[in-house]
Parts: structure tokens; sequence; C-alpha cells
């Protein structure tokens, strides 16, 4: 086990991080699903941002491409990319998530280009993911703190859950770690500037389960406890977007039966989604580092030592 959405057979995770000085701190990271298309559902804590493709995984519960993570203005090329990489003749609504890196990054400079989603793509792998301040997650401020990509798997009712999240969320006197309020200890660091509580949080929870698509819709729903559980609360111009999807059903076509885990089992799915959701957040803060970007702006990496026993 990896500690890893990949812990979930068949998800790779592929980063294409875009940084040069002084001021491009930007990205793209891709999760690859196995044997698309998927059941899926989807949940929105706070709607200040953008997923394309929900309103298709909504009403067909089903996730059909691989899922692209990058800054809010390089949504576009992302996913135009993603429809070329999929199948530059076929039908596609490919579902690209986005959080803000502006204060970092030179936002509208458009660095993110075609083949840095390629790139990403061919780089995907299973195994351990890195984390911090890669792909997607380079420019990305979390609690105040530098934050980015972070991962994490939980075993639940006999079946594995993996979460990762683009975390550039949240305030510092919020933060939360195993139950100690350490932001508010953790003061004395300079704050990097950027409004608190105005930045945004992507989910992607995988699992073995199987579910149909109104269960990963629920299961997509309790990584916001998650989210809660490290002091987030989803402000209002904060964009927190939950996407679930499970490999137990592969290739289900009409004339295939699903299967389907029933729901007196389901609430240890629930756990380990919140869990894991909470544990991915955590490393993405542990494993970001302090950077320097846009106007010399500096977001200062979370103290390992201050919470380390936490």
């Amino acid at each position: 086990m990896n500690d890893a959405i990949t812990d979930v057979a068949g998800v790779r995770v592929g980063h294409c991080t875009v940084r040069r000085d002084p001021d491009v701190r930007t990205g793209v990271t891709i999760v690859v699903p196995p044997d698309l298309p998927l059941f899926a559902g989807s949940h929105v804590l706070n709607g200040n941002g953008e997923m394309t493709g929900l309103a298709w995984v909504r009403e067909s519960g089903m996730l059909t491409t691989p899922i692209g993570l990058t800054n809010t203005h390089s949504v576009g090329v992302v996913r135009d990319a993603l429809v070329e990489a999929v199948d530059p003749e076929a039908w596609a609504l490919p579902v690209v998530g986005e959080t803000y890196d502006g204060f970092l990054n030179d936002i509208n400079g458009m660095h993110v280009k075609r083949e840095h989603v390629f790139a990403a793509l061919e780089h995907a792998h299973d195994g351990p993911v890195e984390q911090g301040c890669v792909g997607s997650g380079t420019g990305m401020i979390c609690h105040g703190f530098k934050g980015g990509i972070g991962t994490a798997s939980r075993r639940g009712a006999d079946f594995v859950v993996g979460v990762l999240v683009q975390a550039n969320h949240g305030r510092r006197g919020r933060l939360t770690i195993g139950g100690d309020n350490v932001g508010a200890w953790l003061d004395h660091i300079p704050l990097p500037g950027a409004p608190e509580g105005a930045g945004s949080i992507i989910v992607i929870v995988a699992t073995d389960a199987p579910l149909l698509p109104h269960q990963c819709e629920r299961v997509a729903q309790r990584a916001a406890f998650g989210i809660a559980r490290t002091g987030g609360a989803g402000e209002n111009s904060s964009g927190d977007f939950m996407l679930c999807f499970s490999t137990g059903n592969r290739r289900v076509s009409d004339a295939d039966i699903a299967r389907k885990l029933p729901d007196d089992r389901i609430d240890d799915l629930f756990y380990a989604a919140i869990e894991a959701t909470e544990a991915a957040i955590v490393n993405a803060l542990l494993h970001a580092e302090t950077t320097t970007g846009r106007n010399g702006r500096v977001a200062h990496a979370l103290p390992k030592e201050s919470v380390s026993g936490s």
C-alpha cells in the first residue's frame, strides 16, 4: 500500500509541473481511472469554482474520461487537450477541476499548454504519488501555508478507498490536525497575504467497492467531512468539488448486471472517505515546500516538527 489513490487497483496519476522564474508556478495533474466508463457521482460543498463535465456525470452516472486538474484560467486548454488525447474523432465531455493559483503564479500568462496535458498523461503511473508542490498543486496555498497535491487511502468494508486532493483552501486559524487546532499557535509564521478562506479544494475519491452512481454520490458527499475535520468550512468564496468513481463495476453495458454493495455495509466506506480526505489534505501540507512566486510573494511550508505529535 502506498497510502495513495493508486492503492485502488488500476488507478494512475500523472503530473506535469510548469515552473519558470520568476513568476510561473503552475501545472497539470491527471487521474487516470481504469477501463472507462465507470460509475461515478459528485458533490459540491460550495460552488465558487468549476469542474467541467459534471452535468453529464450527474445525468448519466458515468465517468467517461480521465480527470484533469489545473489552475482556474487553464481549464479550457486542459479540457481540449483531453478531448484530443482520448480520441480526436470521438465525442467527449472531459472532467476538469480547478483552483486559483494566481497569488503565486502568473495565471493570466496562460502558461499551461496542451503538451503539458499530454506529458502528464504519458507520465501517469500507479504506485507512489508525488505530493505537495507538483503538477497542478505547484502554486496552491492551503490554510495559510503552502498547499498543493495530497493523497491517502484507507480500507472500509473490505475495500480500498483512495483520495487525491488539490488543496488551495482554508484559514490559518482554523487549521486542525489530529484534533489539535495547530493553526492557532502557528500565527508567528507570516501569512502569504492571499485572502483567507477565498481558495478552493478539489477531492477525487476512487474505490474498488462495487457502487452504483447514487452510492458514489453519497461517498463523495462524505469527503466534505474530511475537509471539515482539518478546519475547512466551504466558505463563500470557496469552490469545493468532490467526485467519486467506482472500479468495482467495470465496462458496464446495457446487457450487463451491475453489482451493488449493500447499503448496510456502506458506512465503513463513508468513514474511509472521511479519513482519507483528512489525511490527503494533511499530506499536501506536509509535502509542500516554501515557495516564492509572483511579485516576490512567499507561501511558507507548514513546519513539520510543529505537528509531528498531532
